[in-house]
Order: structure tokens, then C-alpha cells, then sequence
């Protein structure tokens, strides 16, 4: 795989500059140290608030991809592509995905994950390999992350999904992020110089994060994945998240426990299911037919089951 040539300066980079307000952190009382920590991470918080419309932007579409058969890819290296494997991997238990759904890749692979590999994210047809070992085609999503925006394994990866009509996404936390330019839509919440400098697991990771946590959140809400503010396609595959399915179905439908824990067992564990064979009256075979009629939208089906199956 060919290694892209580059030369790099680091100084044009937001994430690398050093920050004058920990210039002497070496020398600060341990509160000191922290407190300059707390007062850096507090301006996270509005540099997201400055990109809200763009993210919002990204949700709809998004969803919009996934709800016409296509499928989520998070790609990226070092932090950014472990940020990206973290929300991927929590969408199954959370919302009952399948894991195919909203997938994460990071340069070096499952290795990475543990242990830097050197170099990984130097390689630009790296990427193109790892997406198309995956069958990423122009129905996917692709959000390209790089605290720098300027990783050479996101660029290949982006380029690669634009060229098959892929719908593209940036995250990045540097100004005139070089990956902005080739997504459709760019995400850049600018957290400024890091408190230990160029550590961009810092401020620049935890952005990274609200804004996937925002991403595929929104997306699972738009997919009928949460009602209210239940998550109610829950997996049930531990005690814990038995219990949360028993009081998803009794918040989300007025019941008492031993109701709920027995529309829980027609509907084979589905708390939406549950909910609507409670709330309508219906079957467990009725309820599937809403659901199926609604594209899994609960109150959708709740709305269809009040004016008639036939409505």
C-alpha cells in the first residue's frame, strides 16, 4: 500500500500550539494544576455550541442514509479512532443494533485499539483497504476524525468515499481542518491549544466525543430507537439491563411491575413491544404489524393502533 510523501508543520495547527495559560504547569501545586485543567475543559462546551447546526445537519442525514439501507463508519487513528470504536460498540446493547450498523476503524487495526502502531496513520490506502475489506459502498456514512484534521489515513479514507458517492462527514478540532474540505459536511469545534501540548486526548478527545455522543444519539432517536426519552430497543443481556427493560416498560406505559414483566415475556424481551401490547391492547403478532407499518416508530404505531389497524 502506497505511503503518501508530506511535509508537516506543526505550527499551523490549532491542536499543536502550546496554550500560554499551562506554560508553567510544571511548577503549580497539584490543585493549581487541576484547576487550569477544569478552566481549559470549560470551554469545550461552546465551541460545540458554535457548530450545533452543522451537527444537526449531519444527524438528518445520516439517518437518513441509514434509513435507505446504509450503514455508519467511523474511521481514524490513535485517540480519534478509539473514540469512534467506543460509540460504534455501544450502539448494539444501548439500541439493539445490529453491529454491522455503526461500525469503528482505526489505523492498525484491532491492535491499535491497545497499543499504538507506528505509522498506521501515515498510510492513506491503508484506509481504502480496511473500507473496502468491510464492503463500505455509496449507500454508507463515513466520518473521517482527526483532532489535526490533517491524518493522512482519514484523508484516504475520505477521498475514497467521496469518489463512490458516499455521503461524507469531518471531525476535527483545528481550524482550516484539511479534511473539512473533503467531507460534505464538516464538523469542527475548535477547543484551542491543549493544556500539555499537542495531547490531544484532552480537550480535543473529550469534544471528539460529545459530538459522536450527539451523532449517533440523534441518528438512534430519528430511527425510532427512543421513545420519549427511553431507550426502549434496549438489549436485555444482563441482569441490570433486565431490570432496565422492566422499568422502560412500566415508565413507558402507566403499568405496574408484574404487567409489565409479562408483556416483557410475549414480547420475547422487546420493550417496545411490551409497551405497545400494553398501551394499544394488541398482540404480540399485532403489535410486530404496527411496528413493522411504522418503520419501528413506537408512538407511530400507538397512533396507528388507536385509529384502526386498517387506518
Amino acid at each position: 500500500m502506497e505511503r503518501r510523501s508530506f511535509s508537516l508543520d506543526l505550527s499551523r495547527l490549532t491542536t499543536e500550539r502550546r496554550n500560554p495559560a499551562s506554560a508553567h504547569i510544571d511548577s503549580c501545586t497539584t490543585l493549581e494544576m487541576v484547576t487550569i485543567m477544569q478552566q481549559e475543559d470549560s470551554k469545550i462546551a461552546s465551541a460545540i455550541e458554535k457548530i450545533l447546526p452543522e451537527i444537526a445537519r449531519a444527524i438528518d442525514a445520516t439517518s437518513q442514509r441509514l434509513e435507505n439501507g446504509g450503514r455508519l463508519f467511523y474511521l481514524g487513528a490513535g485517540t480519534s479512532g478509539r473514540l469512534g470504536i467506543l460509540d460504534a460498540s455501544e450502539c448494539p446493547p444501548t439500541y439493539g443494533t445490529d453491529p454491522e450498523l455503526v461500525q469503528g476503524l482505526i489505523a492498525g487495526g484491532i491492535p491499535a485499539i491497545f497499543r499504538a502502531q507506528e505509522g498506521a496513520e501515515d498510510n492513506p490506502g491503508l484506509a481504502v483497504h480496511d473500507l473496502k475489506e468491510h464492503g463500505f459502498s455509496a449507500k454508507d456514512v463515513l466520518v473521517g476524525i482527526a483532532a489535526s484534521g490533517r491524518t493522512p489515513y482519514v484523508i484516504g479514507g475520505l477521498k475514497y468515499a467521496r469518489e463512490l458517492g458516499a455521503l461524507t462527514i469531518a471531525l476535527a478540532c483545528s481550524e482550516h481542518a484539511e479534511i473539512a474540505a473533503l467531507a460534505d459536511i464538516a464538523l469542527t469545534p475548535v477547543t484551542g491549544p491543549e493544556v500539555v501540548t499537542g495531547s490531544t486526548r484532552m480537550k480535543a478527545g473529550t469534544a471528539q466525543k460529545l459530538v459522536l455522543n450527539m451523532l449517533s444519539t440523534g441518528t438512534m432517536i430519528k430511527l425510532g430507537k427512543v421513545y420519549g426519552n427511553l431507550m426502549v430497543d434496549v438489549k436485555a443481556s444482563n441482569k441490570k439491563l433486565e431490570e432496565r427493560a422492566i422499568r422502560i416498560v412500566m415508565e413507558g406505559s402507566g403499568c405496574e411491575r408484574t404487567e409489565a414483566e409479562k408483556a416483557l415475556k410475549g414480547a420475547d424481551g422487546h420493550a417496545k413491544l411490551a409497551i405497545l401490547m400494553v398501551v394499544a391492547g394488541v398482540s404480540a403478532s399485532e403489535g410486530k404489524a404496527l411496528l413493522e407499518r411504522t418503520s419501528g416508530h413506537l408512538a407511530a404505531a400507538i397512533r396507528l393502533a388507536a385509529g384502526g389497524m386498517n387506518a
